[in-house]
């Protein structure tokens, strides 16, 4: 069902580099803020009903006028694409900015530009 929301922040450690990932601020924490990687468990956001369970791999990022930057994953189990909200203004554990500049993945970042 299109626009399902559950709300889901709970703290996990990354499968990518091991680190602690807390809680985001506000929102949900969906991918770990050192490595930008997440894992993909979400059909609806938040409802961790994807059997796949496959490591998301950050690939690009774009703006959106609206959520500010988003960023695209790719699946290596599957090959979906994944999009989620970055969380690099998080007072907790912000996204590293650095790491997000550096996936640009041969693409224009900011698409629409």
């Amino acid at each position: 069902m299109l626009g399902k929301f559950t709300h889901n922040n709970d703290a996990f450690i990354c499968e990518g580099c091991a680190s602690v990932v807390k809680p985001a601020q506000s929102g949900c924490r969906d991918h770990c803020p050192f490595c930008l990687q997440g894992k993909h468990v979400d059909i609806n956001p938040g409802d961790r009903a994807n059997p796949c369970q496959g490591v998301l791999e950050p690939r690009s990022y774009f703006l959106n006028p609206k959520k500010g930057i988003v960023l695209v994953f790719r699946c290596r189990r599957c090959g979906a694409e994944v999009r989620n909200k970055a969380a690099h203004e998080d007072e907790i554990q912000a996204d590293d900015y650095d790491k997000i500049l550096s996936i640009a993945d041969g693409e224009k970042p900011f698409r629409g530009r």
